[in-house]
């Protein structure tokens, strides 16, 4: 029997390979974005559109929609980046910074609180992330909506993962690598079909006893 995986913000960059990859690995595949995209389309896979993470009301019509159906690999992939300077924080800025967390932080956590009934034992939840969200490995400062946004989301995972232990759904955090999309102004150093597969990798080898790692797709453990 196929496996089934929810993917979010699927309708381009690595939500959208996430997709592919997971459709050729025989995986049943539901990808939620907020609006889908000829390439989402031509994939073939179910796609609900108009969901938005940071909108719980627009997340329990989600979990309405699915009630019933098991979902297996929940991967909370949406997110926004909006690099934000010391000497820029206005109030457009501030807004920008209160938006991210939104999306970034929040989203995942209300996404995986509303489908939680899906997932029954042996679930695992994916929250992609950053290395940007790392203290320790800050040494060049800036960008402070963004990373503050990821250390956020890198804390509710963590909890989540212990929260979730009991129920036999684990959960990891990864850093999809520096990856070529718009997101990143395509200056990224690998493209969305590796950090794709090393993400796929990364959740296959997530167990209740490694669950709450934050790791790099390539399988290094990254620190906090």
């Amino acid at each position: 029997m196929k496996k089934t995986v929810l993917v979010t913000g699927s309708n381009r960059g690595i939500g959208l390979e996430l997709c592919r990859q997971l459709k050729e690995n025989d995986f049943q595949v539901i990808a939620t974005c907020r609006q889908r995209s000829e390439a989402l389309d031509s994939l073939g896979v179910e796609i609900i559109e108009g969901v938005d993470v940071s909108e719980q009301k627009s997340l329990l019509q989600l979990a309405k929609t699915l009630s019933g159906r098991s979902i297996d690999w929940l991967i909370n992939n949406a997110g926004i980046a909006d690099g934000i300077a010391m000497d820029k924080l206005d109030e457009h800025s501030i807004a920008s910074c209160k938006r991210m967390f939104e999306v970034n932080s929040l989203g995942p956590l209300l996404t995986t609180q509303a489908l939680l009934n899906n997932m029954k034992q042996g679930g695992k939840v994916a929250i992609i992330t950053s290395r940007m969200g790392s203290i320790a490995d800050n040494d060049s400062g800036g960008s402070y909506g963004y990373r503050m946004s990821k250390a956020a989301v890198n804390a509710a995972g963590k909890s989540l993962a212990i929260d979730l232990k009991p129920q036999g759904i684990a959960v990891a955090i990864l850093h999809p690598g520096w990856v070529n999309t718009d997101m990143t102004g395509y200056g990224g150093l690998i493209d969305t079909d590796e950090s794709a597969s090393g993400l796929i990798e990364r959740i296959q080898q997530l167990t209740l006893e490694n669950t709450g790692g934050f790791w790099h797709m390539n399988g290094d453990q990254l620190s906090w």
